[in-house]
């Protein structure tokens, strides 16, 4: 069986594609990609569908050897050092290895999340439509559970990208401390008009008591108007929810599908990949704005994702692209564009 083989997992790996839709009514978490952008970087590199099934790791990759004949892989997502046979390699570019090579990732010097993605995809089983792992409800992934040392990934065809190795000729991702843009609601009205200041104004940090489920943040209280309940309803990703000690947990890949606490926001889809990739104790602010403003920047990200992929090149050709880009002003709009 040709496979990717579990050396050292890292500190949280699991497969992951774009999630699980259709079955939040039944209960069942959409799931998928934290930063999907990333995940569909990733998987362009190989020559794969954007939303096929990759490996996202947190904080640090681990590492994997190649029971293949042959393999192409690449590595996205925040900043992570990779090396191959012990000798360094880039990140954001596609590389072939062979039967018995070995791949690592170290920890991230900025961002929190990475993906590797393989040629041809892992063959593992749909459940309910997706390969994404959801841990609680032990769904997805390698028998629903997070990647463990000595686990062999079944590939599908390794071998079936003929492309060039493709690599990004520029360095994508900012993973700064830039304000994540929010639209009000969906129950704004139950906070104080002091609460949505304090939330817009102040500065919180990223818990260690975060995972894919939701992200708590330590900050400035968030004062309700009354009382913290309410009636259970559907929770989208990126909603801000003020439970009853007035901090906000950000809810999701893996979140709840109805909850009873009152949700004073939600990040705009475009900044959920930036969001994403927060460290704990790394600092987040707020910013407010329109429906009209979100569906925008929605469209701009899309956008930026196709420029992207047109500005891939073959391996060796990245300096002479990053000077055509640079002339030609493509740079930056391709980085605001994805987040």
């Amino acid at each position: 069986m040709d496979c990717l083989y579990v050396i050292d997992p890292g500190p949280f790996a699991t497969v992951q594609d774009l999630g699980r839709f259709g079955y939040q009514r039944f209960g069942v978490s959409v799931s998928g990609a934290m930063d999907e952008s990333s995940l569909r970087v990733a998987n362009m590199l190989v020559g794969n569908d954007e939303g096929e099934a990759a490996i996202e790791f947190t904080l640090a990759g681990g590492s994997y050897r190649i029971d293949a004949d042959i393999c192409r892989l690449a590595v996205a997502g925040g900043d992570f050092p990779v090396s191959i046979n012990d000798i360094p390699a880039s990140s954001h570019a596609c590389h072939t290895l062979v039967r018995g090579d070995r791949i690592a990732i170290g920890a991230a010097t900025t961002g929190a999340r990475g993906y590797l993605a393989v040629a041809g995809g892992f063959d593992l089983p749909e459940d309910l439509g997706s390969r994404s792992t959801h841990i609680r409800s032990a769904l997805g992934g390698l028998n629903g559970e997070a990647l463990a040392s000595g686990a062999q990934i079944p590939l599908r065809a390794p071998g079936t990208f003929n492309g060039p190795d493709l690599s990004l000729p520029f360095a994508l991702w900012p993973h700064g401390e830039g304000p994540i843009r929010v639209v009000m609601g969906p129950q704004d009205g139950l906070f104080t008009q002091a609460g949505i200041e304090t939330l817009l104004s102040s500065e919180y940090k990223v818990s260690p008591k975060s995972d894919r489920m939701g992200c708590r943040l330590d900050g400035p209280v968030v004062e309700h108007a009354g009382d913290f309940n309410i009636v259970s309803d559907g929770i989208a990703r990126g909603s801000v929810q003020i439970v009853g000690d007035g901090q906000p947990i950000v809810l999701l890949a893996d979140r709840q599908t109805t909850g009873g606490y009152a949700k004073i926001a939600t990040i705009i889809s475009a900044d959920l990949p930036l969001f994403a990739q927060r460290r704990p104790g790394q600092t987040v602010r707020f910013e407010a704005i329109s429906i009209i403003e979100a569906e925008t920047l929605r469209e701009t990200m899309l956008d930026g994702l196709e420029h992207l992929k047109e500005s891939m090149t073959a391996t060796g050709s990245a300096d002479r692209e990053t000077e055509h880009l640079l002339n030609t002003n493509l740079i930056d709009g391709v980085v605001g564009g994805v987040y």
